[in-house]
């Protein structure tokens, strides 16, 4: 299993997505989270996403879930098509929805265990292969998720991690102080997590022996 999380992008080092992928190539870009967005906003943000990546070599193709809604057999196919995802920030609940909706989320589980695709986000990327999204709700609302999608919330996440994420720690300058509550609420509660600055990130390489590392 094959896991690039971080708070935002590559962070300081974007060699580190690389050992993750292998080789710069095709690459997923999921940007769902986005969807509660205007669509002209969404768009831009799917654009910008575009840059950064072709820099590192790759050649980015936006998968969208709601092409694949109450589909994963389809879903499965077209991602079986590239060997790394990258999946951007947003509202954590929103991507979550999409992905129940599509059943992207038992697909990118596995897929991802199985070792075929490499998984990388940032941000609700990150926060939602954990096992919960408990504590997300300082950042990202909840509410977005019903208009948007047509179903409630849900607070699980992938489980391909162990512990919860917080994005945006130490002062970034996306951070509403939702980071902080989110550390207050995990801790209060006894929830594992990781809290990460905007500089950081975590590498998960299971294929090659390599533990969970930061950095």
């Amino acid at each position: 299993m094959r896991l690039f999380l971080s708070s935002y992008r590559f962070g300081a080092d974007p060699a580190a997505l690389l050992r993750v992928t292998g080789p710069a190539g095709p690459i997923a870009v999921i940007a769902n989270a986005g969807d509660a967005w205007p669509a002209q906003a969404r768009q831009s943000a799917v654009i910008s996403e575009f840059g950064p990546l072709r820099a590192l070599g790759f050649e980015p193709v936006e998968v969208d879930l709601r092409d694949h809604l109450g589909a994963p057999e389809s879903l499965c196919a077209r991602l079986s098509d590239f060997g790394s995802v990258w999946v951007r920030g947003g509202n954590t609940f929103v991507l979550r929805a999409q992905l129940a909706r599509s059943g992207g989320d038992a697909v990118l589980i596995e897929l991802v265990r199985s070792g075929v695709l490499a998984y990388a986000g940032y941000s609700a990327g990150a926060c939602v292969v954990t096992p919960t999204l408990r504590g997300v709700e300082f950042s990202d609302d909840p509410a977005e998720v019903e208009p948007t999608c047509g179903i409630a919330p849900q607070w699980d996440g992938l489980g391909l991690v162990d512990f919860a994420i917080v994005p945006h720690a130490g002062g970034s300058l996306l951070d509403d102080g939702g980071s902080c509550r989110a550390v207050e609420h995990l801790t209060r509660n006894g929830i594992e997590f990781r809290a990460l600055t905007d500089d950081e990130a975590i590498v998960v390489n299971t294929t090659d022996g390599t533990d969970t590392s930061r950095c």
